[in-house]
């Protein structure tokens, strides 16, 4: 660190010089201590497991803690929020699936969704399985969609919270598949599996992180798979596409990492390097295939402009499916 003062009578363009090499020095030191990772959702979620996943990596690659710490409130709007006004120094970092999903739902919030926040990174992107339990007897995607036509508005189905992934990833496929269900929020993904499971909701449309073992032993029905390929762990379940639906009806889910406005550019770049060094190791890029997690490389340009394009997308959305802002 550069002393600023060294002695009366420095002159102000020294002084200016001084200030510069010292604030550069800093972040070339990020991170100075351990790293704060907030997931707004309670633990066990989609953006919860990529994120632990990927700060173990980051840990030890820089030698550093990186403590994930799970904020659930307000469809994760209060936990953003705390993001959004921390200290701009990279020592506190949002990750984050529903952001643009929170910004369609709620008219007041305590950010500003495109404008107090630097979009670094997706950690990654999972297909969405739409799951029943065995006990409905739904054995295909067309099962669901025709007992919803029969008695409109008669099913229901579980999400993870207003707001969360697993909410607008129904709505568009009851936009897609034209029919209407009643929505169930509860806290977290793993009680909406819980109500599937027990059989008091129809319907769930939830992450392959955290799906998958469930699928594989039985305790849930795959119907669906709401993306534009088949995958590897259900190779036997369809596409929403192969069911019969338009390729608007795939919702692919990602968690974002971001950063505070006003953080320094050079530590906004280092965590991005840093990330994608992470996502191309052995050990994430194992862990990531038993999730169903694929890498969604990007550079900070390209996820800037490919998040601005998905909250415009997620307020078109939110107004075909007749959702209204809180």
């Amino acid at each position: 660190m550069y002393r600023v003062v060294r002695r009366i009578g420095v002159g102000a363009g020294v002084l200016v010089g001084m200030l510069t090499l010292s604030g550069a020095a800093s972040a070339q030191d990020w991170p100075s201590r351990n790293v704060t990772i907030v997931v707004p959702l309670a633990a066990g979620s989609a953006s919860d497991i990529s994120a632990r996943v990927v700060a173990d990596q980051l840990g030890k690659q820089l030698n550093r803690t990186f403590v994930v710490e799970n904020r659930p409130g307000a469809g994760g709007t209060t936990g953003a929020g705390m993001v959004a006004k921390s200290a701009p120094d990279g020592h506190t970092v949002l990750a984050y699936g529903a952001l643009s999903t929170a910004n369609a739902l709620y008219s007041k919030l305590a950010y500003d969704t495109l404008n107090d926040f630097v979009p670094i990174m997706a950690l990654g992107q999972q297909a969405q399985a739409i799951t029943s339990a065995p006990s409905k007897g739904y054995k295909t995607l067309g099962d669901l969609i025709a007992a919803g036509k029969a008695k409109p508005g008669s099913l229901n189905y579980s999400s993870a919270g207003v707001g969360s992934a697993s909410h607008f990833a129904a709505e568009r496929l009851l936009v897609a598949a034209g029919f209407k269900a009643q929505h169930i929020p509860l806290k977290g993904s793993g009680e909406a599996l819980r109500e599937i499971i027990a059989g008091r909701v129809d319907f769930s449309v939830q992450s392959f992180a955290t799906t998958v073992p469930l699928i594989q032993e039985g305790t849930l029905v795959a119907l669906a798979v709401s993306a534009h390929k088949r995958s590897a762990l259900v190779p036997t379940v369809p596409t929403t596409i192969e069911a019969g639906l338009p390729a608007e009806s795939v919702y692919t889910f990602y968690t974002g990492i971001y950063l505070p406005a006003k953080t320094p550019r050079d530590i906004v770049e280092k965590l991005h390097s840093e990330i994608a060094k992470a996502l191309k190791s052995p050990e994430v890029q194992a862990r990531y295939k038993t999730l169903g997690i694929e890498p969604l490389p990007m550079s900070l340009a390209e996820f800037g402009k490919f998040f601005r394009d998905e909250v415009n997308e997620t307020m078109a959305l939110a107004k075909a499916a007749g959702i209204k802002q809180q």
